[in-house]
């Protein structure tokens, strides 16, 4: 109660809804309520971008399948205006198995940005970071078919999702594997990193992980900021609290 007390803002960075994600089984507003009713000041919507497991339509043109990305978020957003919630938008990156969540842009960019489909990871880096944006690498050491090989790249991204619920939460019902975790986080003390939290949640049978500050997050830029400069914060799998660098401080 005492960590609550000290870090009373807590938000889910990582979360996928059934509009947009194929992989999602709850809608915007299902996630919402629920986030909402366990706690969360806020929630990060961060679907499968057009090289990962999209619902959206692959055939439209860049512009109409943007719109229709944007639109599976405004409806979570809606939502979230009406219960209190605060919802920000991101994305999941996918790069033939290795994925990146991108915070800081927004529809207007994407849509005048097309090169932003086929960038690069290199490419991509240089891109969101010209627009203000972070890019944090995705459960780096996961271990899953889809991913051919794990692949690192500690000089292009902004930091590490070095926690990552559906890893180490027991009640998670894939991807279960401690030891995934336990890896990112050495992997961000070795190139002193700023390390994430989330729970890559796709149901509304929450996990309960993210990240807790002692300020409220207004906008985007306040996360992205907050991640450049390392801010102190508590990361939490659902089951125990973390200290920003990884290191285990208490049960939940």
């Amino acid at each position: 109660m005492n960590l609550l007390n000290e870090y009373p803002y807590l938000y889910e960075t990582h979360l996928h809804t059934s509009e947009a994600s194929s992989c999602a089984v709850s809608t915007g507003k299902d996630m919402a309520n629920a986030c909402k009713t366990a706690g969360y000041t806020g929630i990060f919507v961060t679907n499968h971008n057009w090289h990962g497991n999209t619902r959206i339509d692959r055939t439209l043109p860049w512009d109409q399948w943007i719109e229709h990305f944007w639109q599976a978020f405004e409806e979570t957003l809606r939502w979230g205006s009406r219960i209190g919630l605060d919802v920000f938008f991101g994305y999941e990156a996918a790069y033939h198995g290795t994925e990146f969540l991108i915070y800081g842009i927004d529809k207007e960019w994407l849509i005048s940005h097309p090169e932003i489909e086929n960038a690069t990871v290199e490419e991509q880096y240089a891109l969101i970071h010209a627009a203000g944006g972070i890019v944090i690498h995705a459960h780096p050491f996961r271990e899953e078919p889809y991913i051919p090989k794990i692949r690192l790249f500690p000089d292009y991204v902004d930091g590490v999702e070095g926690i990552n619920a559906t890893h180490s939460n027991p009640r998670s019902p894939s991807h279960n594997d401690p030891a995934f975790d336990k890896r990112a986080i050495a992997y961000s003390r070795e190139h002193h990193l700023p390390m994430t939290a989330g729970s890559d949640i796709h149901t509304k049978q929450l996990l309960r992980g993210g990240m807790a500050f002692k300020r409220r997050l207004h906008f985007i830029q306040d996360y992205c900021e907050a991640i450049r400069s390392d801010e102190d914060r508590i990361l939490t799998n659902g089951v125990a609290w973390f200290d920003k660098n990884g290191k285990e401080i208490a049960m939940r």
